[in-house]
């Protein structure tokens, strides 16, 4: 069984349609389950599933080795569609793929788009026979297909290009993850560099298309790389820790998810934790699930200081900073922009300095860029920041 199934792969979610159809296509046959699978090079990767399919140890996500052979026999005429049952059938006694499933009976058709090329496989199974599959069953099973036909095509299409996009993430960490780069963080009446913030920094495009850092990891979020994202830049950023000097921090971003999942168990041993920050952001609004919240826990009592990134945007809102009352609230830069010249945001930096005095924490300002900001952030009580007037980010520690 264990060379039956590859690696799990990441799906998408079907139109119900899909799902409805093969539905309908599994009681006709009088099946246990309906497959409806696409290929990844020589992996049938399982997208859709109707009824039973873990009785044939099957979910979306599966992956099934050597059915590409399987389909090039359907298609020479050397292997057969359908058959009522595997066992009785000569045909089949070099089939092991049926015999490690424990198949008593099947049917299957290729999926072809326009151009005749095959891009999946529809597969019916059951554990016992069913002396009652005739041909006319396969051509069943074959009309389906084509009658799914643009709803198909459509999923081949956006598993195409997540595929794609899987890959170029994959090889991206296989690479040792993005280049990463350090801004300052400033005292803002003194001048001091408090900490540094590590900064990740990938190629522009992605696939063809241009992409911001936010793109690179929500697409990561999408294809289920998002943790092992997160964490091979983390690794990479923390190598700077022996350097830091005096007091100075190092700040790191992470989600909730790869806090949870990942980043307690590796910040527990390493050396100079005390001196980590980790600032909170937020692809997913996760951070209200009881294991976030243990995990970010656990890092206050290793002595990690906790932010909270992006305060005034996204997923960062009043109620998150109550519960989880950071260490430090970065107000965006999107709200430090033009504060010395917009009363509103002048309002809202000094009820985020208030709210800081209460829970006992500090605000810091990023994006700060002009001299007037600067000026219009301290005057609201906010003393620590970050942006292009006071540091640009670099690769190496200023």
């Amino acid at each position: 069984m264990t060379t039956t199934f590859g690696p799990r792969a990441k799906v998408i979610a079907p139109d119900r349609k899909v799902t409805d159809l093969l539905d309908v296509l599994r009681l006709h046959m009088d099946m246990d389950v309906a497959v409806l699978g696409m290929w990844d090079g020589d992996l049938l990767v399982v997208q859709v599933i109707a009824g039973d399919g873990k009785r044939f140890s099957l979910a979306p996500g599966t992956t099934i080795r050597h059915c590409r052979d399987l389909s090039h026999r359907v298609a020479n005429g050397s292997f057969p569609p359908m058959s009522p049952d595997v066992r009785q059938d000569p045909r089949l006694e070099d089939a092991t793929i049926l015999a490690s499933l424990k198949v008593g009976a099947y049917a299957m058709a290729d999926l072809t788009d326009p151009a005749g090329d095959r891009y999946g496989m529809l597969l019916c199974m059951a554990r016992r026979p069913r002396p009652a599959l005739q041909d006319r069953h396969s051509q069943f099973l074959r009309l389906t297909g084509a009658f799914l036909g643009d709803s198909l095509l459509d999923l081949r299409r956006m598993w195409e290009a997540r595929s794609q996009v899987w890959s170029t993430i994959s090889d991206l960490i296989d690479a040792g993850g993005p280049r990463i780069v350090y801004q300052p963080i400033v005292r803002l009446d003194t001048g001091r560099i408090t900490a540094v913030e590590a900064l990740a920094r990938f190629p522009i495009r992605c696939c063809g298309r241009p992409h911001s850092t936010e793109d690179w990891f929500l697409d990561a979020h999408q294809v289920g790389l998002s943790v092992d994202l997160e964490m091979v830049a983390i690794r990479r950023a923390v190598a700077v820790l022996p350097q830091l000097i005096g007091d100075m921090k190092l700040a790191i971003n992470a989600s909730p998810s790869t806090i949870a999942a990942e980043l307690v168990e590796f910040v527990h041993d390493l050396p100079g934790h005390g001196r980590l920050t980790i600032e909170i952001t937020e692809h997913e609004n996760s951070l209200a699930k009881p294991d976030a919240m243990r995990a970010i826990r656990h890092l206050r009592d290793l002595g990690i200081q906790i932010a909270i990134d992006d305060t005034g945007t996204g997923y960062s809102g009043l109620e998150q900073l109550v519960q989880l009352r950071p260490d430090i609230i970065k107000l965006d830069h999107i709200l430090t922009r033009g504060l010395n010249r917009d009363p509103a945001r002048r309002a809202l930096a000094a009820g985020l300095v208030q709210l800081a005095r209460e829970i006992d924490g500090t605000v810091v300002a990023e994006g700060v860029e002009t001299p007037a900001e600067c000026d219009a952030i301290v005057s609201a009580g906010i003393f620590y920041g970050q942006g292009y007037l006071l540091g640009k980010p670099a690769p190496t520690l200023p």
